[in-house]
């Protein structure tokens, strides 16, 4: 199939979210007409069709794929991508229209949510190669490997994303999902018995939460950025009563890493060769739990269309 250079394929899922998320989606494409925009879209039928899709999509010539949505549906449009039959998958220019609850890699970016100006930036057509993290595993059958592009969380953190899914989709509401997941962090305080290896090191021990960071991980890993060709990496051990509250706002400030309870390191590789117990989840997408785990990056391997 031959499609034009600038031709856009967009990705929406207007079963995602609220009503107010399904009436966005429609003036995002009214104003997309109103810019003569040329595109097709596709609509995503449930988990794991974004994924299918975007593989579809650059499968059959589309140089530029817009995602309308939120951190998960960009790492299942990734994954798309990554395991696409398609040639040059560094050039494919993904184009990302922050829409739903968890939008973390799109704010590392400054992407806010009025969609005009990232129709207008996508337009505008500014790239920038970036890194991909990975996530890879035996699965008792076959090796897998799972893509990222902000961050692998082990542990609480995971635990966090995986209360704050469920709250949003039961309640619909933003404010009491995410009160809901800090009520967990602020009396759970859970440990898990880890062993990780990272630049040689071995790190043995009880441990609330690991942030393994391309970009900023939800504050974890602040100092990250997601083209340097590094991983950063929070090991967070299980604060006091009051060093929680300290860290929570150490966290909201973007200082995490001065709290006396958190080992900072930055690394190419990250071998997690036990977590007993301990959720894990890619950029908000909870993996199914096989370790050990390899997390690795690899520099400049996919194309962002970022702000002016």
């Amino acid at each position: 199939m031959s499609v034009e250079p600038e031709k856009w394929g967009v990705i929406y899922n207007p079963k995602a979210g609220t009503r107010k998320v399904q009436k966005r989606w429609k003036e995002i494409k009214e104003y997309m007409d109103s810019k003569g925009v040329t595109y097709d879209y596709v609509q995503s039928e449930g988990f794991g069709s974004v994924e299918r899709l975007a593989g579809i999509l650059a499968n059959n010539g589309y140089r530029i794929i817009v995602v309308v949505g939120g951190d998960g549906a960009l790492n299942d449009a990734l994954n798309g991508i990554m395991n696409s039959k398609a040639e040059r998958k560094e050039e494919i220019a993904i184009g990302l229209i922050p829409n739903g609850i968890g939008n973390d890699f799109a704010r590392f970016w400054d992407l806010d949510m009025e969609y005009k100006h990232a129709v207008d930036w996508i337009i505008n057509n500014r790239r920038k190669k970036i890194d991909v993290g990975y996530c890879s595993y035996f699965d008792g059958t076959q090796h897998q490997r799972r893509y990222f592009l902000n961050a692998v969380n082990i542990g609480l953190g995971a635990r966090i994303v995986k209360i704050t899914d469920q709250t949003k989709r039961f309640w619909g509401v933003k404010f009491l999902s995410y009160l809901a997941a800090f009520f967990l962090l602020f009396f759970e305080r859970s440990l898990y018995r880890m062993h990780l290896r990272i630049n040689d090191e071995h790190i043995r021990g009880r441990i609330m939460t690991v942030c393994v960071g391309s970009a900023c991980g939800y504050g974890q890993t602040p100092s990250a950025v997601p083209y340097n060709g590094w991983l950063d990496v929070s090991v967070i051990y299980r604060p006091e009563l009051l060093q929680t509250m300290a860290g929570l706002w150490m966290l909201i400030q973007g200082r995490i890493l001065n709290h006396k309870r958190v080992k900072s390191f930055r690394t190419k590789k990250v071998r997690v060769l036990r977590a007993r117990n301990a959720p894990v989840d890619l950029d908000g997408r909870i993996l199914p739990k096989h370790f050990p785990l390899e997390i690795g990056i690899l520099h400049e391997k996919i194309t962002l269309i970022i702000p002016n």
